[in-house]
């Protein structure tokens, strides 16, 4: 998969739509919990196809919820979305998002009251 080639099941075209809106780069501004450059406006410096400073293979875009607690909405209320509620991240970002929105709801939750045994 390049920049030009969408993903299996793009049928509809919505990831060629995100790709779009984001200018091929991602969206992420920091809910990952890294502070992104400054130099890059704050969001994410990848870019579709391109290599991260850590030398693994091309990064590719997820289009994926831009709400971060959207992101633990189950598969098929995810895939629901429309355009205007997605954004581009790197599978990274996307990751690191999707476990500090986990970790702080648990947090936010308070834990279960036990039941009484008399």
């Amino acid at each position: 998969m390049n920049g030009r080639t969408p993903p299996l099941g793009d049928i509809t075209g919505l990831w060629q739509a995100v790709l779009t809106a984001a200018a091929g780069r991602f969206q992420c501004r920091g809910t990952c919990g890294k502070p992104h450059a400054k130099d890059s406006g704050g969001r994410c410096p990848a870019v579709h196809g391109g290599y991260p400073r850590h030398g693994t293979g091309p990064v590719h875009l997820i289009a994926a919820p831009a709400d971060p607690d959207a992101l633990l909405l189950p598969a098929h209320r995810a895939a629901a979305l429309p355009k205007r509620q997605l954004a581009a991240w790197c599978p990274a970002c996307h990751d690191a998002t999707r476990r500090h929105t986990r970790a702080a709801r648990q947090a936010a939750t308070p834990p279960a009251e036990p039941d009484a045994l008399f």
